[in-house]
């Protein structure tokens, strides 16, 4: 095995984007917060996801939907076979894992001890060997994946736990409430990418777990891209450094936070996964983070006041909870500012970024809406959502989401968004335009 230099800690930094300018009487006050995590020694810092040295202890549970549905077609099985194995090729010497067999019932295929391996050359081989005996068969009940995936990860006493879940079929072994609560049991324990294989699996289910366990989401509509999407997944949770990272906004006294939204690089609410953190202050989970940047925005009333008066609006910090109740501070820090003042041309005008990321999170909103309605037969209200869709993404420079857009739509004038809907829309183009429609582009420098 190479041998690689031992990485550094992230460095994390905050900075704030908006038009702090009110107009009297103006109460709602808009940031974009770009917070940016550098020098880890992550893939992005050109470490080989196989290094060892000086990474944080991990943890990894793939969990593999060997229901009945899994063996058709044929092949199914035999890609989800050899793409775990890839993910297993991809484990970092020293990472804790396991992999777990999902049917209506949950087993953990290796180590099968009820604990975790730790990788190795040989643990990998006997992994490898052990998936061979994956069959199909059974029913799907994704709750109990993920409680299996909880206790196994939780035996280990290690700094980043993270999932990988695989699924061709519908969730129709439990109730939604049963899967509710696991993910509800599960938030905040680990990290969670999840994958639809195929087109016979529902997609709100799919990424209703990815967004309760801060991961993604993605659709391999043809089997045979499993192995090369499994290895770029475990590539990046080996390059993880801190987990369960917190935005920490502190507002003063009379402001009320109205939401805090991850924007890029998907849109993601988190406004309601508050956790108060003393006087005025409160923590919204992030994950866990390597090298990356991700923006949020922060949407904050502020109490009225005169003309020429200034306050700080809110704070916004970096921390990570410690087991014993305290908190590591990152030492990143970013304020956001109100200044109220006559002069029209400054309070009217809009942050370029608060205008991007609200036109994205539209774009997320009325893809979704649109592709409902269509279900329903609603044409006419499709064709109106779906041609905002693709107003907003050309607006905004998102080619991705504008070229999905198009295999549902015909479009006649992107700028106007002037559409009409495709007679004939294959499943699969479906299902990628609603898996991916919360994906961003970063705002135009």
């Amino acid at each position: 095995m190479a041998n690689f230099a031992k990485p550094s800690v992230p460095r994390f930094s905050v900075d704030v984007y908006q038009n702090e300018y009110l107009p009297e009487g103006g109460r709602e006050v808009n940031a974009i917060v770009t917070v940016t995590a550098t020098g880890g020694g992550t893939l992005g810092g050109g470490l080989s996801p196989a290094a060892s040295g000086g990474h944080p202890s991990a943890a990894v549970a793939i969990m593999v939907d060997c229901s009945g549905s899994m063996d058709y077609p044929p092949t199914k099985m035999r890609n989800a076979r050899d793409a775990t194995a890839a993910a297993v090729d991809t484990l970092r010497d020293g990472t804790h894992f396991a992999v777990i067999a999902g049917t209506h019932v949950a087993t953990e295929v290796y180590p099968g001890d009820g604990g975790l391996a730790v990788a190795s050359p040989t643990t990998r081989h006997r992994a490898k060997q052990a998936l061979r005996r994956l069959a199909s068969g059974g029913g799907t009940a994704i709750g109990t994946w993920l409680r299996l995936a909880d206790r196994l990860l939780s035996s280990a006493d290690v700094a980043l736990r993270h999932g990988i879940l695989l699924t061709d079929g519908r969730n129709e072994h439990e109730s939604p409430e049963d899967l509710r609560a696991a993910l509800d049991a599960c938030a905040g324990r680990f990290t969670c990418d999840a994958r639809g294989v195929g087109t016979d699996w529902e997609v709100k289910e799919v990424t209703g777990v990815a967004s309760a366990l801060l991961g993604t989401a993605d659709i391999v509509a043809d089997p045979a891209g499993l192995a090369a999407d499994f290895t770029r997944m475990m590539e990046t949770a080996m390059g993880k450094e801190v987990a369960d990272v917190a935005l920490r906004v502190w507002t003063p006294v009379g402001t009320t936070i109205r939401y805090v939204k991850q924007v890029a690089p998907a849109v993601e609410d988190l406004t309601a996964r508050r956790t108060e953190a003393g006087p005025r202050a409160g923590d919204y989970p992030t994950g866990s983070w390597g090298d990356e940047s991700r923006d949020y925005h922060l949407c904050v009333e502020v109490p009225s006041a005169g003309l020429g008066r200034e306050m700080l609006a809110a704070r916004v910090s970096l921390v990570v909870p410690q087991p014993d109740g305290s908190v590591q501070n990152l030492g990143a820090q970013g304020l956001v500012r109100a200044v109220w003042t006559d002069d029209m041309t400054a309070s009217t005008a809009i942050s370029p970024q608060v205008a991007h990321y609200t036109g994205q999170a539209e774009l997320a909103q009325v893809i979704k809406q649109g592709l409902d309605l269509r279900k329903v037969g609603d044409f006419d209200g499709a064709t109106a959502k779906l041609g905002r869709a693709v107003q907003l993404a050309s607006a905004s420079g998102n080619a991705d989401t504008a070229k999905l857009l198009s295999k549902v739509v015909d479009v006649v004038d992107a700028a106007t968004g002037t559409v009409r809907l495709k007679t004939r829309v294959t499943e699969a183009d479906e299902m990628t335009l609603e898996t991916r429609s919360t994906k961003t582009v970063r705002v135009k420098k």
